[in-house]
């Protein structure tokens, strides 16, 4: 690992952390007369319309997450059009006083939305008859053509440069890209919006997972490809006068039923993506900007370069979700999805069922063969804190979930010596679920205080902290590995979201903590564990002034 791009994201972390004295760096106020546009378009590009999908009560909740339950759907213009709208597009508006917003499939920080998504294909009958590089614009739930290709570089890129026995990747393939726009977040956030930014790269990709898992498909994030290379084939170049937008990943969505081999996008066709005459300019989403210290220069510093290590395959985890109630009378997966909320506020009232707090825990755990955390090249690196407030069945205290049980000793050496670590299995709780109570006792006060004060941490049935291997993983691999880790962090939020909504609550996440009084409490010296991201499950206040209304309108 270079040291120099070691030292500097470090000092980025440290720079954009919250104190219980003051916070990182950010505006102090919004600016709303330059408040950014939430939709990037890339004006005069031929747009595709996409087929609006009913939503429907199939595929089932659980077949979503379950492998080989989903038979593999050709690939059309209809599944096409499925698959970005389960993943990436609007799932409703709000209205309130004059004022007009979209919510989407996919959770955002502050509801800014700074991931963008894109495809390349092949031909496909409804959508292009040529391979495309194309983006797409969920308000209108359209692709924007950037590019056309011809069908040997696609099939250049499809095969792939072959690293073990196989053919490439299948017939039926396609790529979906995400990049971000860091200026979305920082216009309300500063310097801490390059975090935000990677949570919401990570519910994108588990959106993504989730969304192809019911299409009867699998997702593989390619992580071999370095960030300058992903941003060739997504069409990333110099931004010129408008924002800038930052390769993020790339993932090669295929038919379920195939074994992945390790791919790499050949050099000749990188070159020539770099260098295509693209359709249409991006649309200019805020007339004046502010420059933060780190935000950009965190980008750089994380960037993975061209043969960058690949990250490690991850361990076998186990192939069963823990057995707990049916889930069969739930409304379909794609219910659950479009329906998914961010709360604003708990009702310090509701309480769950011991058996839903370990079947919401379960979903999170790392499965062969199941989404979305297959997609992963890497062993699990974050663990769950876990303040239980009001779970029928189960004493509130501290307790945690080791996603990878093969480091409960490591956790145990590094967190205060008298925690209990007492593990809830068998008693009531299902033997494949690693959870420990760590400590007894009412925990609301200090999820309130550590979450920068906010009741929403304290008034749900739990609230957690999801706790991150740190300085192991970017020793190991490099600076690039940073975004990683919230990305990890992301994905285990968007399954958390869902898994509230199955649960009959409601899930948000929460990104103002503070970092250091939460190592502080659990006892943690240096940087081994870092606390990324935090996550609270409850009964929801409406705000009954807000009017919804559809996504689409017709």
């Amino acid at each position: 690992m270079d040291e120099s791009f070691a030292s500097r994201i470090i000092a980025y972390h440290e720079a954009s952390k919250h104190h219980f004295r003051a916070y990182a760096p950010g505006p102090g106020y919004l600016d709303w007369a330059n408040q950014p546009d939430p939709f990037r378009r890339y004006v005069g590009a031929p747009i595709i319309p996409l087929v609006r999908p009913e939503i429907g009560a199939e595929p089932p909740y659980e077949a979503g997450f379950t492998p080989g339950q989903v038979a593999p759907a050709p690939l059309t213009a209809a599944s096409v059009s499925r698959l970005f709208f389960d993943a990436l597009a609007l799932s409703a508006w709000k209205e309130y006083g004059g004022s007009r917003w979209a919510l989407r499939v996919n959770p955002s920080s502050g509801n800014l939305h700074p991931t963008e998504g894109y495809l390349i294909s092949g031909p496909v009958a409804g959508v292009c008859e040529t391979p495309i590089l194309a983006h797409y614009a969920p308000a209108e739930h359209a692709l924007e053509v950037r590019a056309r290709l011809s069908d040997r570089v696609w099939q250049d890129l499809r095969e792939g440069i072959v690293l073990a026995r196989g053919d490439g990747l299948p017939e039926g393939t396609i790529f979906v890209g995400l990049s971000s726009i860091h200026w979305r977040e920082a216009w309300k956030y500063g310097e801490r919006s390059f975090r935000y930014c990677q949570h919401d790269v990570g519910h994108a990709l588990a959106a993504l997972g989730i969304a192809a898992s019911g299409l009867g498909w699998e997702a593989r994030l390619l992580d071999g490809l370095g960030g300058d290379a992903v941003g060739a084939l997504l069409g990333l170049g110099a931004p010129g006068r408008v924002e800038p937008e930052q390769p993020d990943c790339l993932v090669a969505v295929y038919p379920r039923g195939w074994e992945f081999r390790r791919w790499q996008a050949p050099e000749s066709v990188i070159d020539i993506f770099s260098r295509l005459a693209l359709s249409g300019e991006p649309n200019l989403l805020s007339p004046t900007h502010v420059e933060w210290r780190w935000v950009d220069a965190a980008a750089d510093i994380t960037r993975k370069p061209a043969g960058g290590a690949s990250t490690t395959q991850p361990t076998t985890q186990p192939t069963t979700q823990p057995t707990t109630k049916s889930l069969s009378t739930l409304p379909g997966l794609r219910r659950i999805i479009h329906q998914r909320r961010s709360a604003v506020k708990m009702d310090g009232e509701t309480a769950i069922p011991a058996e839903a707090f370990y079947r919401i825990l379960a979903r999170t755990l790392p499965r062969a063969g199941a989404a979305p955390f297959a997609m992963l090249p890497w062993t699990p690196h974050v663990g769950l804190a876990i303040f239980v407030h009001r779970v029928d069945g189960l004493a509130p205290g501290l307790y945690f979930l080791a996603r990878d049980p093969a480091r409960v000793d490591a956790l145990r050496a590094a967190m205060k010596p008298d925690f209990a670590w007492a593990p809830l299995a068998p008693d009531g709780c299902p033997p494949e679920l690693p959870l420990y109570r760590l400590a007894a006792g009412d925990m609301r006060g200090v999820a309130r205080r550590l979450a920068c004060g906010q009741d929403i941490a304290a008034d749900g049935c739990f609230s957690l902290g999801m706790l991150a291997e740190f300085a192991g993983p970017l020793a190991e691999q490099g600076a690039w590995m940073y975004p990683r880790l919230f990305w990890e962090c992301g994905m285990i939020g968007q399954v958390l979201y869902l898994e509230a909504e199955a649960a009959g609550v409601r899930g948000t996440g929460i990104g103002c903590f503070f970092d250091d009084g939460v190592h502080e409490l659990l006892g943690l010296q240096g940087r081994t564990y870092q606390s990324l991201y935090h996550f609270t499950v409850g009964g929801p206040v409406d705000d009954p002034r807000l009017m919804t209304l559809p996504a689409y309108e017709g």
